[in-house]
C-alpha cells in the first residue's frame, strides 16, 4: 500500500487555489493538475509499505504530542520550484503558521525514522502543490509573477492524517486510514 502523511486543506480554499490554477491553466503550459479535492501538505512520503507494516505506523504516529504543530495556517502567493522562471512543481506558499506545521514534519519524521523509515534529505518547506509542470511557457512565469501576492485565506490546522494513494490513469486517489487530532482538534481517531 502506498502511504503518505499529510495535512488536509480546509474545504473553504479549495475554490480560490481551484480558480489560481485555472488563471494558470491559460498560460497553455502542459501541467499536471492536482485536483482540488487531493490538495494537501505532505509532512512524509512512505512510497510503498507492507499491510503488515501499518499498525506500527499507525501507533508510532499516535505518540505524537497532540499539541505539536496545532496552529491556523495562511496561504498567499503562488511560486514554483526550483523557480518561477524554471518552474517544475507549481506551489501555493504559506505565509503564516509554518513555523507549527514545520515542528509537526520533525515529529513525524522522528517517529517514523524509528520505524526505519529514511530521513529526508531535504529540510522541510510548507507549500502546497498545485500542480507538476512537464512543459512551461514564458507566459506560465509571467502568470506566476502576477499570483505573487494573491491571497487564498486561513486554515485551522486540528488534525494530521496517514493517507493511502492509489495511483489511477486519471491521477492519484487519497483516502484517510487514520486521523490524528491535534489540540483544538476532535478525539484521535
Amino acid at each position: 500500500m502506498r502511504l503518505f502523511v499529510a495535512v488536509l486543506v480546509a474545504d473553504d480554499l479549495r475554490p480560490p487555489l481551484a480558480a489560481a490554477q485555472e488563471r494558470l491553466r491559460a498560460s497553455g503550459a502542459a501541467v499536471k493538475w492536482v485536483a482540488p479535492a487531493n490538495f494537501h501538505f505532505t509532512l512524509k512520503f512512505l512510497g510503498e509499505v507492507p499491510d503488515r507494516r501499518v499498525q506500527d505506523i499507525e501507533a508510532a504516529l499516535a505518540k505524537i504530542p497532540p499539541g505539536l504543530g496545532a496552529s491556523a495556517l495562511t496561504l498567499r502567493g503562488l511560486g514554483a520550484f526550483p523557480s518561477p522562471r524554471r518552474p517544475r512543481v507549481l506551489w501555493a506558499g504559506v505565509t503564516a503558521g509554518a513555523e507549527p506545521l514545520q515542528a509537526l514534519a520533525v515529529g513525524v519524521e522522528q517517529a517514523l525514522a524509528a520505524l526505519g523509515f529514511a530521513r529526508e534529505a531535504r529540510p522541510f518547506s510548507a507549500h502546497l502543490t498545485i500542480g507538476r509542470v512537464e512543459r512551461p511557457t514564458p507566459d506560465l512565469t509571467a502568470r506566476l509573477e502576477r499570483e505573487q501576492a494573491t491571497a487564498f485565506g486561513t486554515m485551522p490546522v486540528t488534525a494530521f492524517c496517514l493517507m493511502r494513494s492509489v495511483l489511477h490513469p486519471s491521477g492519484p486517489e487519497y483516502t484517510v486510514v487514520t486521523q490524528y487530532a491535534l489540540a483544538g482538534g476532535e478525539e484521535r481517531q
